[in-house]
């Protein structure tokens, strides 16, 4: 089932320059009207497994191989909260290197130093003192008492370039939850629910509703 072909229908003022009259509607799709997990379920850690999306696949491609149909790929990207394919979805190596050369400009600039992060110190004990990963000045330090009660003092700064930063960002992208297959049916019930127009005074039929028209209002 394609998402696309689910949308309800808006009878919306004509722009065309042609329109016979100022009544003069076309009939266009909602692309605002978006379906939902339900609450109980995207709550349900059980409803849910954990994938890693590997390199060049895309949302129909995951979904063929998971729901044996490609169109059911806006499910995952509902799961997922994903709006802005290009965006929220793993780029593969060559798009993830041309959108940092737009980003950044040159070859360059992507070996530039970004920010920086801690790495990893532990103690004695294996103790960890500070984790790593964490955003902190070019010139941090850090003093703490070791075993025989010494101050120890460790500069534990690693530069992350602009280059490393956008691969991780992207690599974070690749882990995603897909719903079970045995809530598909379920779901899709409810986003045909969703995409049902309610009673009022917009309302034409439960696929199609009219908008203001300022034209014959003169407002």
């Amino acid at each position: 089932m394609a998402y696309f072909q689910e949308l309800p229908n808006i009878a919306y003022p004509s722009l065309l320059p042609n329109r016979n009259k100022s009544e003069d509607r076309i009939v266009v799709k909602n692309i605002f009207k978006r379906s939902k997990l339900r609450d109980d379920v995207d709550q349900a850690i059980t409803a849910f497994n954990y994938y890693y999306v590997k390199q060049g696949m895309r949302p129909d491609v995951v979904a063929k191989e998971i729901y044996d149909d490609p169109e059911l790929d806006w499910i995952i990207l509902t799961t997922n909260n994903i709006t802005n394919i290009r965006n929220q979805w793993p780029l593969d190596h060559n798009d993830l290197h041309d959108y940092m050369l737009e980003k950044y400009g040159s070859e360059i600039n992507l070996n530039g130093i970004h920010h920086y992060e801690t790495r990893k110190i532990v103690d004695e004990y294996d103790r960890t003192v500070i984790p790593a990963g964490l955003q902190v000045d070019a010139n941090f330090s850090f003093k703490y008492k070791n075993f025989s009660n010494s101050i120890v003092t460790v500069n534990p700064v690693s530069a992350i370039t602009n280059y490393q930063y956008e691969v991780k960002l992207n690599d974070e992208k690749r882990r995603i939850k897909l719903l079970k297959p045995q809530f598909v049916s379920t779901f899709i019930v409810d986003h045909k629910n969703i995409m049902r127009y309610d009673r009022s005074s917009d309302y034409i039929s439960s696929r199609l509703k009219t908008t203001y028209n300022p034209r014959i209002s003169g407002v």
